[in-house]
């Protein structure tokens, strides 16, 4: 079974940069997005033997998120059922018969870390909610969770210690989830391999292979046996990310 993730910084953007072969080549049971910018009725972007879920925040051409899947759901769930936290589209959850799929835009810190506060409050809610479900089946969640979590995931960690997405707090509310019950698939599987997920547009980043890791996917730690592999597919373009998979047996 194949997972892809991927924040598309913008999806009507995307669509005009080959989103719709890049998707078919993929070819994923679940197709994860974030940053979707959109609002209902602004595209209708469907895929054959595909059935869609869509979060959108409030505030126009911010944040949201989508899932495409193959499988049929249970349930699906928007958000995290915390009104603070639920206005910016960021969680759509589906619950299978054998684990719960969640997909997650976190909060960005932002310049001089003016969001620090509420992003560390979000981490404890956001964390406290993926515990609730993994009492009741096993998680995989994934997405763009804004933190380069340790030295190897980023180009420069010196220059960068205090910066949003590499703050001593961000980090440590990674290893605080990692340390509860869940596996970062790809560092699991690739202890120390040096690749990106992210590049900024300034500065030739992507060019010059200066990024971050920042797109995860993590599983709760009693589905480590099925993991086959995790995979940064750093030759897709069209955003600043490029998407990530997990392969499950």
């Amino acid at each position: 079974m194949k997972f892809i993730s991927w924040n598309v910084n913008g999806l009507r953007a995307v669509v005009g940069k080959d989103f719709e072969s890049i998707f078919k080549k993929l070819d994923a049971d679940f197709f994860c997005l974030q940053e979707t910018k959109m609002q209902a009725g602004q595209l209708d972007l469907q895929f054959e033997g595909y059935e869609s879920f869509w979060n959108y925040a409030d505030k126009k051409g911010y944040s949201g998120t989508a899932i495409y899947t193959r499988h049929k759901p249970l349930n699906v769930t928007y958000g995290i059922g915390i009104d603070q936290h639920d206005h910016e589209g960021r969680v759509i959850t589906l619950e299978m018969n054998n684990f719960f799929l969640v997909t997650v835009y976190t909060p960005n810190s932002q310049d001089e870390l003016r969001r620090l506060d509420y992003r560390m409050q979000w981490e404890d809610d956001f964390q406290a909610y993926l515990h609730s479900l993994d009492q009741k089946k096993p998680v995989i969640v994934c997405g763009d969770m804004n933190v380069a979590h340790q030295e190897i995931d980023l180009k420069n960690p010196k220059t960068n210690r205090r910066n949003a997405g590499f703050t001593d707090e961000e980090r440590q509310k990674m290893t605080q989830l990692l340390d509860a019950g869940f596996t970062d698939t790809f560092r699991w599987k690739y202890p120390e391999e040096v690749t990106y997920s992210w590049w900024s547009y300034r500065f030739k980043a992507r060019e010059r292979n200066t990024g971050w890791r920042i797109d995860y996917f993590l599983v709760s730690n009693r589905l480590q046996p099925e993991v086959l592999d995790a995979k940064i597919h750093t030759d897709v373009l069209g955003s600043d990310h490029c998407p990530v998979e997990l392969e499950l047996k």
